[in-house]
């Protein structure tokens, strides 16, 4: 009986204690599976955020390369617009260029007037007694022409008679060019106040041009004022041929 009862409680004991690792055995496996669990809910969510990182650096790439694009247009845009400003002035400068040189060239080549380009009037000037005259030269030939010097006069037989000398502070910086139907002056003096016994009264005289290698072919006849002129050929004197009569310089 005593051995029989030995048994039994062994038999408990060893019941007991494999109930024992049982129990502690599940209450691993638990943990182990919720250990489990949550590594992997772990590993989805932190799968999530990267793949929604990811997915949010890519739209910020993709916006930054078209914003870039779009500098890239606006860049290209104002070059254009430079290059068409810098193109407007170029052509403001050849345009500018080609009205010089035609003027320059316009100057350059009118020929020197000759006698039959040209008309020659005569009036009195504003003063008794008459002391000078003016005369105007006007282009009748239709094109342009340089009026060169003085008006070379003579008042008597065109043979014979002196010429009429220059005054030097009367001349022009620059030859007088006449357009078609413009005129030019000239002053001229005629006597000294007053009648003379060597003045002589003169109905008409000629006028010769200049031509670029000094006088020219052919002679103008001027017809005198109303009355004619009594002139003194000692004291005549003209002055060059300008585009206006200047005070000062006309005045001898």
């Amino acid at each position: 009986m005593r051995t029989h009862h030995k048994s039994t409680v062994l038999a408990a004991a060893a019941i007991a204690a494999l109930s024992l690792g049982l129990t502690a055995c599940g209450g691993d496996t638990d943990t182990g599976a919720k250990d489990a669990g949550s590594a992997s809910s772990s590993q989805s969510a932190a799968g999530a955020t990267d793949k929604g990182t990811g997915a949010a650096a890519g739209t910020a790439d993709q916006t930054a390369a078209k914003s870039g694009s779009g500098s890239a247009g606006g860049s290209t845009a104002t070059g254009g617009s430079t290059a068409t400003g810098g193109t407007s002035g170029g052509s403001g400068t050849k345009g500018s260029t080609t009205g010089s040189s035609t003027g320059g060239k316009t100057s350059a080549t009118a020929p020197a007037c000759a006698y039959g380009d040209i008309k020659v009037t005569a009036a009195k000037a504003d003063e008794v007694p008459t002391e000078h005259i003016v005369l105007t030269a006007t282009n009748t030939s239709g094109k342009a022409c340089t009026l060169l010097e003085y008006p070379l006069i003579a008042f008597g037989p065109i043979q014979t008679a002196k010429d009429v000398p220059a005054v030097a502070k009367s001349k022009p910086a620059t030859p007088v060019v006449l357009k078609p139907g413009a005129p030019a002056y000239a002053n001229v003096r005629v006597a000294l106040g007053g009648v003379h016994e060597d003045n002589e009264v003169v109905k008409s005289f000629n006028v010769n041009l200049f031509a670029a290698d000094g006088p020219a072919e052919g002679s103008i006849v001027v017809k005198a004022p109303a009355g004619g002129l009594a002139v003194d050929g000692a004291a005549a004197k003209t002055g060059y041929w300008t585009e206006q009569l200047r005070n000062g310089a006309d005045e001898f």
